[in-house]
This record gives C-alpha cells, structure tokens and sequence, in this order.
C-alpha cells in the first residue's frame, strides 16, 4: 500500500489549504501569471485568485508579487515568504509520511491503519456521533448526491451532499470515509419496527445506556458491529418511551444531518 500524507494548514477566521492551493501558488509562479497559473491546475480566474487570497490571509502578508498588465501582459513572482511556504509545506508533508510508514509494522494485525490512528487522535468535532465506514454506493445528479456508507457488516448510512462536495471530497465507491451526526439530530423509537417516517436512515439496536437530567437525556444504542449511535431527547421524551438499557430501539436521522469527512 503507497502511504501519502496530506497537510492542511487552517486559522479561525480563514479557509483551508492544502496541497491544491500549494499547486496553484506553484503554477503560478512558474508559468509567470495568475491567468496561466490557473488554467494549468484547471481552476477559472476568480477560483485562483480566490485561493492566492486564502493564502495570504492565512500567512498574514502576500506569496505573490503582482505586475500590472500592460506590453507584456502583467505577470506574478513569489515572494520570499511565498518560496519558504512551499518548501516548509512539502517538508511537513515528508515528514508525516515518514512518521505514518514507521508505524504501520507496529499496527499490523490490529485491523487499524496508521491514516485510521491519525485522524483519530488529531480529528476533533462537536459531532458526538463519528464512525468511520467505506463507501457503499452512490447515486447522483447534478445538484446533489446521495452517499451509501457501510459502518459495519450490517449497518448502512445515508448521507445526501451537494454534488460539489461529492467531487471536492474525491469520494468514489470503496473509499473510506467518516461519518459525522450530531446527537440533537437523531431520533429514537422503541422496538426494532418503528411507524414508516420519510427520514433516510433508521438504524435498529439495543439501548445500552440512558443517562437523564431534569430536562434532557442522553441515549446510546448499540447498532452491532463494535458500532455506537447516540441521540440526545428531551427528558420527558425518555420517560414517555420507557427508554431503558436492554430495550430495543431504532435510531431514525435525516440523510441531510449526516456529514462527511475525509482523511
């Protein structure tokens, strides 16, 4: 298996990059022009200009020096703080790598990779429900898709994205792929046949846990395959379904609160 790390460099207040936007300061430097530079890694005009913006609000001063247009067209040259970006980018990204191959002879057998290990120690999300599953199927248009994610032999979750974070997120079937929903979006029905609902997903399992206050409650199922799913309901709702460890239950969720991510 070819090991390859990815880096992506965030603030509060900015949007991500990584290695596209690193390609494209890149492209432009060598082609000489932010118009050149864009059609190489096939981005339109505003979409580069959107990600040389990006970058320099993230480092807090310009990768580019810009000339005007005239005789000979304009042009762009990086600047020093521009070369010392890319190089210090893919010396991250080395060095990551370096660091994921020196752990896999230590995994092996366990059925964790090193790229399951890292997102799972450095991913961190106000979802309380993340499971991770492979890409199952997917039906699309060109609005929006809906992914089908296997979290376990038994267990199938639907997601619907934009047709634009289907592509943005390179997901093809066989892919590998964390689910993300939080507990406020999932509904639970006692017994393992709820009432038909238009909701997507509806997940039998076993209640495991139910932990209330005075006005809300936490509720945990098990929905086999070493797999969790936890909802959080109001108080009373957990004493009007009886909700207790034991009981069977479904958990019901919209394909639209389900998030995808990717390593």
């Amino acid at each position: 298996m070819t090991i390859e790390a990815l880096v992506t460099l965030t603030s509060p207040d900015t949007p991500n990059v990584g290695r596209e936007r690193i390609r494209l300061l890149e492209a432009v430097a060598r082609e000489g022009s932010i118009t050149a530079g864009a059609r190489t890694v096939g981005l339109t005009y505003k979409a580069a200009w959107d990600g040389l913006d990006a970058m320099a609000n993230l480092f807090g001063q310009p990768l580019l020096l810009k000339r005007a247009g005239g005789k000979s067209g304009g042009g762009a040259a990086l600047t020093e703080t521009g070369l010392r970006v890319i190089e210090a980018f893919h010396r991250m990204e080395a060095e990551m790598a370096r660091v994921i191959r020196a752990l896999e002879p230590d995994l092996a057998g366990t059925g964790v990779t090193p790229l399951n290990l890292m997102s799972g120690l450095l991913m961190k999300t106000s979802a309380r429900n993340a499971l991770r599953g492979t890409v199952a199927g997917i039906v699309s248009d060109e609005l929006a898709a809906e992914i089908s994610v296997a979290v376990s032999k038994d267990t199938t979750i639907h997601a619907l994205v934009t047709a634009s974070s289907l592509r943005d997120l390179g997901l093809v079937v066989g892919r590998s792929t964390i689910v993300l929903i939080k507990a406020s979006f999932v509904m639970i029905a006692p017994g393992d046949h709820p009432p038909a609902v238009s909701a997507r997903n509806c997940l039998p399992g076993i209640v495991s846990r139910c932990e209330a206050s005075a006005v809300s409650a936490e509720v945990t199922l098990d929905i086999g395959g070493g797999k969790t799913l936890t909802a959080t309901i109001t108080a009373q709702s957990a004493r009007d379904l009886r909700i207790e460890p034991g009981q069977k239950a479904c958990a019901i969720f919209d394909a639209s609160h389900v998030i995808l991510a990717i390593d």
